[in-house]
């Protein structure tokens, strides 16, 4: 997994970008092979507006794609991943569903 982090206009980019890998890392990890890269872009628009959105693709069905705004950053940051990590989790459960509940076209002789 690749994690590519934009901050803008946030005073604490360090703190910031540490603080989203290690989140990133605990929402992801069960996915490892699955998840390719991963896109973060936070913005602080005045103290009562944050914004983070994280842009995951899943290998190898498509981008997935979360937003959130909150007026603490890093309350944006927690919420963010953990419904990314959720949404990650929903689409493969629904594409192992698929999997398993298609009837085989061979009929049994």
């Amino acid at each position: 997994m690749r994690v590519v982090i934009h901050v803008t206009d946030a005073d604490l980019a360090r703190a910031l970008t540490s603080y989203v890998e290690r989140r990133l890392r605990f929402a992801l990890s069960r996915f490892r092979g699955r998840v390719g890269p991963v896109t973060v872009r936070m913005s602080a628009d005045g103290p009562a507006k944050s914004r983070c959105r994280i842009e995951a693709e899943l290998l190898p069905f498509g981008h997935v794609a979360v937003e959130e705004i909150d007026s603490d950053l890093f309350t944006a940051v927690d919420r963010v991943t953990g419904r990314i990590g959720r949404l990650l989790g929903r689409d493969l459960e629904r594409i192992r569903d698929a999997r398993v509940g298609r009837e085989s076209v061979r009929t049994a002789a």
